[in-house]
């Protein structure tokens, strides 16, 4: 077993490892490291959970939701925003050292890869979507940047970002946005038959992937220019 598979298993299942992830963690610092950090995560959650409800919350949120206009939104938006936050709270401005910025390329193209019902659904596909977000990585949209088809709060390496799939004229785009996660410059890799480039933004980065180094680099001069960074 490798620090990926034992990433990806961990995930999966937090509280459940296979002996071959059991025996791996134990000779693997890092591994051990981001074991404990998904159970203080799960840990954290589980005391949120445990907060008593007030009494009547019940009925006035069933009474919220009649008078809503966009309940479904709204519940997912907050959603969102908790596990971003409890993402914050355990990640805050994580920098990497030096020369490792390409890794994060690399956790790009593998979540793509992972992720093909990315390209073939359509969820949350809404402005105010795209909106949070981009402001989650200090950003607003200047143009358009094609039709937003899915977009997601997903796992991405060590930390949680948004997995974003849009059109464009050269095809489907995916843009992660990371927040909390400073790297040091832009890098780019070609693997597995896609191609990533990651760059820094003033909260966190995010990184494009398309098919080719040649589509990566036209859609990553495209999200320069249309989308207003932070300073």
């Amino acid at each position: 077993m490798n620090c990926l598979d034992f990433h990806r298993e961990k995930l999966a299942d937090p509280r459940r490892l296979s002996a071959a992830a059991q025996a791996h963690a134990c000779g693997c610092a890092s591994c051990m490291a981001f074991a404990r950090s998904v159970d203080e995560s799960e840990a954290q959650i589980e005391r949120v959970l445990a907060v008593p409800v007030p009494e009547g919350l019940a009925a006035r949120v069933l009474l919220q939701r009649r008078n809503a206009t966009r309940p479904a939104w709204r519940a997912w938006a907050l959603a969102a925003g908790i596990v971003l936050g409890i993402a914050a709270g355990l990640n805050t401005l994580k920098t990497t050292g030096p020369g490792a910025d390409a890794k994060y390329a690399t956790y790009a193209i593998e979540h793509v890869v992972e992720s093909t019902e990315s390209f073939t659904t359509l969820l949350n596909t809404g402005n105010d979507a795209l909106d949070m977000a981009m402001r989650s990585v200090g950003a607003t949209i200047k143009e358009p940047i094609g039709r937003v088809r899915y977009i997601k709060l997903c796992p991405i390496g060590d930390d949680f970002g948004w997995h974003i799939v849009f059109e464009t004229p050269q095809g489907l785009a995916t843009l992660i946005l990371v927040p909390n996660r400073q790297i040091g410059s832009a890098a780019s890799i070609t693997e597995s038959g896609w191609s990533a480039l990651v760059q820094p933004t003033r909260q966190g980065y995010y990184a494009v992937v398309t098919e080719s180094a040649n589509t990566t680099e036209i859609i990553g001069q495209m999200i320069k220019a249309r989308v207003k960074w932070v300073a």
